[in-house]
């Protein structure tokens, strides 16, 4: 009996650890800024759960890319890395600053489906 309950907890931890990136953006609201600073703008509103779901995203790598050498490697997803840990400030070679990345993952895509936002204060709205 107890070998059974020690597997059946181990199974529900091992399946609550590896399902948490999924719930981590549920409550997204806004783009994180903390990387930026002092904003010029308001943090653009984002609502990730409502937004894939409108626009038909089932795949995390959708968004999440990961690049390696300099190919996209189509199979993985960066879910729960920050932005921020591969994008700094600034351009770095030719990979793009963190604002300049945010910009052409969103409205590239917006422009390639001729759907949502692509003016600034669509995004950027002032409460």
């Amino acid at each position: 009996m107890f070998k059974h309950t020690l597997i059946a907890l181990t199974l529900l931890a091992a399946a609550t650890l590896f399902s948490l990136p999924a719930f981590s953006q549920e409550d997204m609201t806004h783009v994180p800024t903390d990387a930026f600073g002092k904003l010029e703008r308001p943090a653009a509103v984002f609502s990730h759960d409502e937004h894939n779901e409108k626009a038909g995203i089932e795949s995390c790598n959708a968004c999440h890319h990961v690049w390696v050498n300099g190919v996209l490697a189509e199979d993985e997803d960066s879910v729960g890395t920050p932005c921020s840990d591969c994008h700094a400030l600034e351009q770095d070679g030719d990979t793009p600053g963190l604002q300049d990345a945010y910009h052409q993952q969103c409205w590239g895509c917006h422009e390639k489906q001729a759907k949502g936002p692509v003016m600034c204060g669509e995004c950027h709205v002032k409460s």
